[in-house]
């Protein structure tokens, strides 16, 4: 008998996307270890629908082809929302320590790429493969997973770059989970490290009234069509601008340079350059209603691509990958427990930046703010690296993830 194959239009792949989305949320909900690890909702239901699909068509009963334009469509809205919320304001007031650990969460992207790209080498794997064990699923997350990946498989024909990508993400929400904490809680006992709360200054909001701030803050059917209006034109013009950032080839010697950067990209550039536009201008953007179309844009985007991730195609690499984010995960331990914790001052609140940096290092700044939360909550507030944190780990460090990918997707050709 042969197998039933179901192709699934866009009306039909978004309906099932969000049912899997409510069984998500009821799971994290009562499940205590989901809601530790901050695993999103849409990826436990999308993992679960996953699970089954591959069970059906290993028992050769059925299988699901999804259309993946809605999935594209809420991911592109969903990073034009991130790209509204980058301040270079902010980032200016935040000053040094700001910059500092943008800094070393970049080294940090540098040598998961490497580390990844060696190991692909060793397993001879397509160097490029190996990426999706290194800054695509750890710093960038299930996102950038689920945007890359089928980039990869779609646009250089690497197969089975989705899959990977997205299972690597999976694993680094767990382990930068479990690693934070108790990495910071090993730091701040052997040091005899206490809080100080007299940086608290930093939380202060750049120069915003009160009416400002009330006005970004309000929900309702203007600003909410405001929000909507800002996203859908930028996400209209930053695909013209990917377009013309992928159409530019660099000649140097026999070395030929072609940018490959997914949609979102022009998106979240042209959402940045609106914003502070804005900002030099005084104008008030609806920062509540965007931020609550980019939450629901993520579980969309998130849901869809978990449920469409090809399970069995990761079979024939599970011992490599296995053995490839162990590599990561011992490099980013040693690596927040040594570098970050030191760069960044030797004190209380650098031992909560390094928790926080195993969360969105390997995971998602949620996750970050997580570890954060556990340790002050034991230890006393550390509002420096509650305002350092989300501002490098939710906004810059997506900009440049994005551009080192495309560099290593570009150079690693060279060495076979």
């Amino acid at each position: 008998i042969s197998m039933l194959e179901i192709t699934l239009n866009m009306y039909q792949t978004a309906a099932i996307a969000m049912l899997l989305f409510v069984v998500g949320r009821f799971l994290t909900n009562r499940v205590e270890f989901l809601r530790k690890c901050c695993i999103p909702a849409p990826v436990v239901g999308g993992l679960i629908f996953a699970i089954a699909h591959l069970a059906l068509r290993i028992a050769g009963v059925v299988q699901f082809t999804f259309d993946s334009n809605v999935k594209d469509f809420f991911m592109t809205l969903f990073f034009t929302s991130v790209g509204y919320t980058a301040c270079f304001r902010l980032l200016k007031k935040g000053g040094k320590k700001v910059i500092t650990f943008l800094l070393v969460a970049i080294v940090m992207v540098f040598l998961q790429n490497i580390v990844s790209s060696v190991l692909a080498g060793v397993f001879d794997w397509d160097l490029r493969l190996g990426l999706c064990t290194g800054s695509i699923p750890m710093v960038g997350g299930h996102g950038t997973a689920g945007s890359y990946g089928p980039m990869m498989e779609k646009d250089l024909h690497i197969a089975t770059a989705n899959a990977i990508a997205v299972a690597a993400a999976t694993y680094g929400l767990v382990a930068g989970s479990l690693m934070g904490g108790p990495t910071a809680r090993s730091i701040i006992n052997r040091f005899g490290l206490k809080s100080n709360e007299s940086t608290e200054e930093l939380m202060e909001m750049a120069d915003e009234s009160a009416a400002e701030k009330e006005k970004a803050e309000r929900v309702d059917a203007e600003s909410f069509t405001n929000a909507a209006i800002l996203l859908i034109v930028a996400s209209g013009l930053g695909t013209l601008l990917t377009m013309a950032l992928n159409n530019i080839h660099i000649q140097i010697g026999n070395f030929e340079f072609n940018f490959t950067f997914p949609t979102y990209i022009g998106a979240m550039l042209i959402a940045a350059v609106i914003r502070n536009f804005c900002d030099i201008r005084h104008i008030v953007l609806p920062a509540k209603a965007l931020d609550l179309w980019g939450n629901v844009s993520l579980s969309i985007f998130l849901a869809i691509a978990l449920m469409s991730v090809a399970l069995w195609d990761l079979a024939k690499v599970a011992g490599p990958m296995i053995v490839m984010l162990l590599a990561q995960t011992v490099m980013m331990f040693f690596f927040a427990r040594f570098v970050v914790y030191t760069i960044m001052g030797r004190d209380y609140e650098a031992a909560v930046m390094t928790a926080a940096f195993c969360g969105f290092g390997m995971g998602a700044t949620p996750n970050a703010m997580a570890n954060m939360q556990a340790v002050t909550k034991q230890y006393g507030p550390a509002p420096q690296a509650y305002f350092i944190v989300p501002l490098v780990g939710s906004l810059f460090i997506d900009f440049f993830n994005g551009l080192i990918i495309t560099g290593f997707l570009n150079i690693l050709p060279l060495f076979g």
